[in-house]
């Protein structure tokens, strides 16, 4: 006779478990695997935070001195009292970005300079108020949109006048347009910074082309694992790091458009014409990559959980992982990339999806992105589409 509880119900055996116990411990696993996430996303985030800081050190140094030579050239040149707006327009078209754009800086110097131009008349004729800050950004907003189609132009041009309007008149330095002037020298000198003095160009879109690939290759490699342990929640985890790389890619075309703009605006950096565009290439092709990369990451849950380790496919990512940290390393210093070019391809020559039909079609799914990712990668070593394609086991 079995032993019963008070109520009437049998007692629990060492091995038995109440369904409030079960509801604890997936309680209890769905925290561990958030926590986990929120692991991977933090390392992630903490890598690139610090990366951040590291690019924007130098930027942040040059638009401080330009900031400061401005107010030097304004209040001892032109020989205003109080010339706040020359360092103004200096930091707010250099700003902190490593990556700065000649078209971008000149919209924004020309939007401050309109909108303190425009501020500066309104504020001379009809003086300060509600309805001065309504009349001054209704127009100078429309001749923005006039002038010019970028939203910082407009942007820019609003904000300078509102807060020369609402600003009182006895800061007005340097004559009836003396903070129009102090707009100007700050936006010229930022331009002067950006084209003249670019510094390598090459070098970041090569720094952060190194560190794309590499944040592809990690999350290949931790996809490998996941394939060959049979565990669902590492491809997760792959997913995780594929999600927060977004980031560094992103710099990388900001850094590649910049660097296009200047190599056309600065007759000394011509040469540089070819290399710029085959890592502007290289980026458009990464980013696809680490597209793919992610659908390989979500499909690999599936196929994991539902058919148990792969570790044949795992092996071929792991490959494709070592072929994109040779990339990554010959792409940052500039070298050929023959070794990563011959380590791709002879992945690419075992990715047949033919070969796993006894496997499942989920596996073969797996090996048909993986093919996707292989010409990727192959391109971006330097290789054609169609030479790419050719490099792939025949199907």
């Amino acid at each position: 006779m079995s032993l019963r509880s008070r109520e009437g119900r049998p007692a629990e055996s060492g091995g038995a478990r109440t369904p409030g116990a079960a509801r604890l411990i997936a309680a209890g696993v769905g925290n561990s695997m958030d926590l986990r996430r929120l692991r991977v996303a933090v390392t992630v985030q903490g890598r690139q935070g610090s990366r951040r800081v590291r690019h924007s050190f130098v930027p942040i140094l040059t638009a401080a001195l330009a900031a400061g030579i401005a107010y030097l050239i304004s209040g001892q040149v032109l020989g205003h009292n109080l010339p706040m707006f020359a360092p103004i327009a200096a930091w707010v078209c250099l700003g902190f970005n490593p990556d700065r754009q000649v078209r971008r800086v000149a919209e924004m110097g020309a939007g401050v300079a309109l909108g303190v131009g425009m501020g500066e008349i309104f504020a001379k004729l009809f003086g300060a108020g509600p309805v001065q800050i309504f009349a001054v950004l209704l127009v100078s907003a429309l001749v923005a949109r006039f002038l010019d189609r970028g939203q910082l132009f407009t942007t820019q041009a609003g904000v300078q006048s509102i807060v020369i309007v609402a600003m009182p008149a006895t800061m007005l330095s340097g004559g009836a347009l003396g903070r129009w002037s102090d707009a100007l020298v700050g936006a010229a000198l930022a331009l002067v910074f950006t084209a003249v003095l670019p510094g390598d160009i090459v070098r970041r879109p090569r720094l952060l082309a190194r560190e794309a690939l590499g944040e592809l290759s990690a999350l290949l490699g931790t996809l490998a694992r996941g394939l060959r342990d049979g565990d669902p929640q590492l491809a997760a985890d792959a997913l995780a790091h594929g999600r927060g790389s977004q980031p560094v890619l992103e710099s990388w075309l900001e850094a590649t458009r910049a660097a296009s703009q200047l190599v056309r605006v600065n007759p000394a950096l011509r040469a540089e014409r070819s290399t710029i565009a085959e890592l502007s290439r290289a980026c458009t092709l990464a980013d696809r990559a680490m597209r793919n990369a992610r659908v390989v990451s979500r499909r690999a849950i599936v196929a994991i959980e539902e058919d148990g380790a792969s570790p044949d496919i795992a092996d071929a990512v792991a490959q494709l992982a070592v072929g994109l940290t040779s990339l990554a390393a010959a792409m940052g210093r500039g070298d050929p990339p023959d070794h990563a070019r011959a380590t791709l391809s002879a992945v690419a020559n075992e990715l047949a999806p033919e070969r796993y039909a006894e496997d499942g079609w989920r596996k073969q799914t797996l090996v048909s992105l993986l093919r996707s990712l292989a010409v990727d990668a192959l391109q971006m070593s330097g290789m054609s589409q169609g030479q790419a394609r050719t490099e792939l086991a025949e199907e």
